[in-house]
């Protein structure tokens, strides 16, 4: 079973972490082995499968969910929410290719070589457009491999019209959202209050989403999304840093 990166309190990237067992109601807890013996004598009823370790309590605090974990739903359950949100909706992309890119007729296009980055609004850019006349914000962070895949580069070309409808969106190299710690989890975050994460198979289809107002998650996710938004390059700006190597 997968392991979800919760939080770590660590300031070097070692240890103490929390990671959730994904399909599972199980937390594993990443930390120094207890090796006191005056303190191991006084546990009580130990496996010999147990081990034991210590974190600090502010990791459990502010990174423990508090709530049972959320069942997946299909993303048209939070469809709702990219219209009745208050202030910002952001998202993270973290994997180097996504399905429906690959199946959009503007993925032939992108391949032929033609310009696939100002076509007319559709759905989506036409509800962008009207939630940001009204003062709400859309933004995403990319994460981005060095050289960039192709799905990579397939949204690199076609932001510009996302864009223009009122995104801002940004890219950040794989190698400094691993220096930052940055989930490795695509997702949505509404108003900083409500998160909704993705679930993918091997194929890189979206198979559905957690949904959860957690307080510990909904703390991550807003971490992650400012250590992101703080370090990633906007989409003119990289693009013309990507043009600029090839």
């Amino acid at each position: 079973m997968a392991l979800r990166f919760l939080g770590t309190t660590s300031e070097n990237g070692d240890c103490p972490t929390l990671y959730e067992i994904e399909g599972t109601d199980e937390i594993l807890v990443q930390g120094d082995g207890e090796t006191d013996p005056q303190h191991l004598v006084q546990l009580r009823d130990v496996k010999e499968s147990e081990t034991f370790v210590r974190v600090p309590r502010e990791l459990l605090t502010r990174y423990a969910p508090s709530t049972p974990a959320p069942e997946l739903q299909p993303f048209a359950a939070v469809s709702h929410l990219f219209r009745e949100f208050r202030h910002t909706a952001w998202r993270l992309e973290t994997r180097r290719g996504y399905s429906t890119d690959r199946r959009s007729p503007k993925w032939q296009r992108f391949l032929a070589g033609e310009d696939v980055g100002h076509d007319p609004d559709n759905a989506w850019r036409a509800n962008v457009r009207e939630q940001t006349a009204q003062g709400k914000r859309f933004g995403r962070v990319r994460l981005v491999d060095e050289p960039l895949t192709q799905g990579q580069q397939y949204l690199l070309a076609t932001a510009p019209a996302n864009v223009a409808a009122g995104e801002d969106i940004r890219n950040l190299t794989r190698a400094d959202a691993e220096r930052l710690r940055l989930p490795d989890y695509d997702f949505w975050l509404f108003d900083s209050k409500t998160l909704a994460r993705f679930a993918f198979d091997e194929d890189d289809t979206t198979l559905g989403v957690y949904v959860t107002e957690d307080p510990a998650e909904v703390l991550a996710a807003c971490q992650a999304r400012d250590a992101a938004w703080h370090h990633a390059v906007p989409t003119a700006e990289f693009a013309k840093r990507v043009a600029s190597t090839v």
